[in-house]
């Protein structure tokens, strides 16, 4: 009789009972208000551990300006880690500030242009990303190109990857038209940009020390670029386009009238009318822009098979990677080919 009480009482809804934390729980109601009192405290202690770590930084950051002057170049240091904290927990507004006192500090102590200042505004682009400042983004990859630009020499891995990157944000812009540009200001930010691209490419061609495998990420954004652009110039109407001859006509008109004395004079004037041929002329110059495109889509396209086909450089994973992009361009080519062929694109 013992033995089955003792049994009993141990197999009473064993399924039932969960453990969190130091407690036991029967209920389902009792398990999920213990999880979040657990996360509460964890919140808490976590919330906690931020506050010391900050004042510890700011204190720190107090101290060294007290004893080694406000413009300290360890101080660089100290505010770049004050902002990494605020990034941690997304202040991002918080962060942008204290990098930016970081990248005043770092100008301040090593002049306009030095390489220390590249991971500070690379931190400032990141946290201006996270809250959609598209514009000062901008204007931070434009800064950070341009030191790169005069720090690195041309056809170095690092101003490669420096050209790279700003090509890339680029074209990020245009592709998702981030800064809501109209028809003309997007078409020639796109120009600018591929006119980069074919400057950079013109001088790195002369040197003699450039790798032809270095050059596949230029010229691949050179051609998505031109494919943007292509893209751009299909959608837009052809009035749209300056046209290739004058768009209105001075012609003389005359008629017979009656003067004072009445006796019948003839009177002419000389009125505008609009040029028959200037609409056809705008259909032109859309023809014209879209073929250049497509032009140098394929030009794009030509360079990038010749490295395939007389680089011995390439490993197999590397030219499995090139070979689809040929492929991909390739196939965007032929459809803008095909799409400039069609008069409804007027």
């Amino acid at each position: 009789m013992l033995a089955f009480i003792f049994t009993f009482a141990f197999s009473v809804r064993p399924e039932a009972q969960e453990q969190v934390g130091d407690g036991v729980f029967d209920t389902q109601e009792e398990i999920d208000s213990a999880e979040e009192d657990l996360r509460n405290e964890q919140e808490r202690t976590a919330d906690a551990e931020f506050v010391r770590e900050l004042d510890l930084r700011r204190q720190a950051i107090d101290e060294m300006q007290g004893s080694q002057g406000i413009y300290s170049p360890q101080l660089q240091e100290a505010y770049g880690d004050l902002a990494a904290l605020y990034a941690e927990v997304e202040d991002f507004e918080s962060a942008i500030r204290v990098y930016t006192d970081a990248l005043q500090i770092s100008r301040i102590n090593t002049g306009l242009y030095s390489d220390e200042q590249l991971p500070i505004i690379a931190s400032l682009i990141k946290s201006n990303s996270q809250l959609s400042n598209w514009e000062e983004t901008d204007d931070l990859h434009e800064l950070r190109y341009h030191i790169s630009s005069r720090f690195y020499e041309l056809g170095d891995l690092a101003y490669l990857e420096a050209a790279e990157n700003y090509g890339e944000w680029k074209l990020r812009l245009l592709q998702q038209n981030l800064l809501d540009l109209g028809y003309r200001s997007y078409s020639r930010n796109a120009e600018d940009l591929s006119e980069f691209y074919e400057r950079l490419l013109d001088n790195l061609e002369i040197q003699t020390d450039t790798r032809p495998e270095n050059l596949i990420g230029i010229i691949t954004g050179k051609s998505e670029t031109d494919l943007v652009l292509a893209r751009a110039i299909a959608s837009t109407p052809y009035t749209t386009f300056e046209g290739t001859v004058s768009r209105y006509l001075n012609q003389q008109r005359c008629r017979n009238v009656r003067n004072a004395a009445g006796q019948t004079v003839r009177e002419c004037v000389n009125v505008q009318v609009e040029n028959p041929r200037y609409r056809q002329s705008q259909v032109d110059a859309k023809q014209f822009a879209m073929n250049r495109r497509t032009r140098a889509v394929q030009e794009s396209i030509d360079s990038l098979r010749q490295i395939y086909d007389q680089s011995s450089d390439l490993g197999r994973v590397e030219r499995a990677e090139l070979e689809a992009q040929i492929a991909e361009l390739e196939t965007q080519a032929f459809q803008l080919l095909r799409q400039s062929r069609s008069r409804r694109r007027f």
